[in-house]
């Protein structure tokens, strides 16, 4: 096991309305296949006074923010104070966290977004865990299969993660920044707090407290 990958090291668990979801997972893409099913359950013990429920699989807190144009399918939940802005496109199994901003023309499925997460501008999200605070500049997007359809595994330096998955994004860290126009290939894991420059494209482990300025120079952050 790589620790430096684990839910532990990547996440603060008490910023998301998902956190039981993790419950004695060890690598965060484990709980991919899991999240439409902790949905419907979740949903049904949100309280009335907070959440609205839209159609049968749909939780919307009354103090989000979601125009008229979003489309939204279950099962999803968006969370308090969250904003789902114009032509969204929330195709089903989708946490939004509290305070999460989901943009204009931006596509989600099967996804948890941590509270605070932004995914403001063009972004595709699939199949990805995006931790607090963590933001997607412009256009920038998720790549959730492989070319040649198989398996994805999860590269690091040191090993190859077997992850038995199919569909897999990107998993990032608390506080991580993905430049503008950024792909983020099958299997991307990027530790909190990192940078990734724009224009870029991303494979496999970028550690925590990094720049990622392309393939191969990576660097970690200068203490402030």
């Amino acid at each position: 096991m790589k620790k430096e990958l684990t839910v532990k090291e990547l996440y603060t668990l008490e910023e998301t309305i998902a956190r039981d979801i993790f419950e004695g997972v060890t690598y965060p893409w484990e709980v991919l296949p899991k999240i439409g099913a902790f949905i419907k359950e979740l949903g049904e013990t949100l309280p009335e006074e907070e959440y609205e429920r839209k159609g049968e699989e749909v939780w919307i807190a009354r103090s989000a923010k979601v125009f008229p144009s979003a489309y939204i399918h279950g099962p999803a939940i968006i969370g308090k104070d969250a904003e789902v802005r114009h032509c969204a496109f929330v195709r089903g199994n989708a946490i939004v966290g509290e305070g999460a901003v989901v943009g204009n023309s931006t596509e989600l499925k099967n996804v948890i977004l941590f509270n605070k997460v932004q995914v403001p501008h063009y972004n595709y999200v699939g199949d990805s865990v995006l931790g607090y605070k963590a933001h997607m500049g412009a256009g920038s997007i998720t790549s959730n299969v492989k070319s040649d359809k198989k398996l994805v595994v999860v590269k690091t330096p040191e090993e190859q993660i077997e992850t038995g998955i199919k569909k897999f994004g990107a998993m990032l860290g608390d506080g991580v920044e993905v430049g503008c126009g950024t792909v983020l290939n099958p299997g991307s894991v990027v530790g909190a707090h990192s940078n990734i420059y724009p224009l870029s494209s991303v494979r496999g482990y970028v550690p925590a407290g990094s720049i990622y300025k392309k393939q191969g120079e990576v660097v970690k952050k200068q203490e402030s």
